[in-house]
């Protein structure tokens, strides 16, 4: 009786706080967007205003931190079935110039800082560095689809680029972990992972295709409404999940799932397997509402995990080690956009920028590094607010850096 009790009010705890969640993200973004900012800016900024940082009605939990990760998959299918896949395989040698670029210079900028400017030990120097290695995708999209951006030669760089980035950084994690954990690392296991990864990125978009044409099949037939809907998110979960077993990041699986559904995306000698562009569409007006629903819980759990009530605002030694750590952060980024050719410079600035961002890769290193124990409380706390910095300033810079383009092509945002 007592723990069906207990159960109940756990519940009614988590409804209030998915209430919390939505109404502060809705109001907040709407605000930003008033203002003429990016309205991930507004559902960053719920989660600090309603997290433990200021009014502490919401914490992360287990069952936020789910949610969050099923909006961030959604948010790269949508990412997947709008990109034009002709485009993204011509960034390809320039993704992967600024992924490499975006990790080794803020790897080695970062090491040295720590290593020999702060004195710190071999182990929490390359947490440190790894740290910063990460970008958040998911903020720089959600900045390029309120500039009606998501389609443009500079996105697919991009979003080659954070693909390519979030494989390196799983992979760094892996090392990272064995090194903390054994003192060693074990080459063969990294290659493992990297195979699996290949082979999931060749095999994935076969299933997909395979599994889309039973649904298209499937949906000609039914009398039960909602099939799309159901099959496509069973299809984008089970891409996730497949993606996690194989070593990648899970939002790599919706992204896969989006790319092989994209009417641009077919097979050549299997010509029954491409979807008709009405059909593609459809799926893709039918899954706009589950994406906008979960979305922005993920922004707002970024500003939930953000706890500045534990910062020592009078540290010189906090405000010193972020300092230099931002520099290497941004400039980092920054600087890996420049090895490109044949672009002009703002367009390098924009791409360097919007890779700048941290968030929650970031805070899975940090994280991860305080409960081993390698990363003591002021050494999490700088890294904690060059995050939060990062995530906060670079879609400011990315909308600023556009008004240098073409005025009238970046629309007002009234409404998302």
């Amino acid at each position: 009786m007592f723990q069906k009790n207990g159960a109940l009010m756990e519940l009614s705890t988590f409804l209030i706080q998915l209430v919390l969640i939505l109404i502060s993200a809705r109001v907040c973004g709407e605000l930003a967007a008033y203002f003429n900012a990016p309205s991930v800016i507004g559902e960053l900024l719920a989660g600090v205003i309603i997290g433990p940082s200021i009014l502490g009605l919401v914490e992360m939990n287990a069952t936020i931190q789910i949610l969050a990760q099923i909006g961030i998959i959604l948010l790269l299918f949508e990412v997947g079935i709008e990109t034009d896949i002709a485009h993204l395989t011509s960034a390809g040698m320039k993704s992967l110039v600024v992924a490499v670029g975006g990790v080794v210079l803020p790897f080695i900028f970062s090491f040295v800082i720590s290593y020999y400017l702060f004195d710190f030990t071999l182990l929490p120097s390359l947490f440190i560095a790894s740290t910063l290695t990460a970008t958040s995708i998911g903020i720089t999209l959600r900045v390029f689809q309120d500039l009606k951006k998501q389609n443009s030669k500079e996105s697919h760089i991009i979003i080659g680029a954070a693909v390519i980035d979030d494989i390196i950084g799983i992979v760094l994690l892996a090392m990272l972990y064995e090194f903390s954990s054994s003192g060693q690392i074990y080459l063969w296991g990294t290659l493992r992972v990297l195979i699996f990864i290949m082979l999931f990125f060749l095999i994935s978009p076969i299933l997909a295709k395979l599994i889309s044409f039973i649904i298209k099949r499937w949906d000609e037939k039914c009398e039960i409404p909602g099939l799309i809907t159901t099959s496509v998110v069973s299809l984008i979960l089970f891409f996730a999940w497949v993606a996690h077993a194989v070593g990648a990041p899970e939002l790599l699986g919706g992204f896969a799932a989006g790319l092989a559904l994209s009417r641009h995306f077919y097979f050549p000698l299997v010509p029954f397997l491409r979807e008709t562009k009405k059909f593609s569409l459809h799926i893709e007006e039918t899954m706009k509402p589950i994406v906008h629903l979960f979305t922005p819980i993920f922004f707002v759990s970024i500003g939930l995990s953000l706890n500045f009530t534990d910062v020592n605002w009078s540290s010189t030694f906090i405000w010193l080690l972020t300092g230099w750590l931002l520099i290497a952060a941004i400039f980092g980024k920054l600087l890996s956009s420049f090895f490109l050719k044949g672009e002009s410079r703002l367009m390098k600035l924009i791409i360097g920028t919007a890779m700048i961002p941290r968030g929650e890769v970031s805070l899975i290193f940090a994280n991860i590094g305080l409960t081993a124990g390698v990363l003591k409380n002021d050494l999490y706390t700088s890294l904690i607010l060059v995050i939060a910095i990062t995530t906060l300033v670079a879609p400011f810079v990315l909308r600023w850096l556009y008004s240098f383009e073409k005025p009238d092509l970046i629309p007002k945002l009234k409404k998302k």
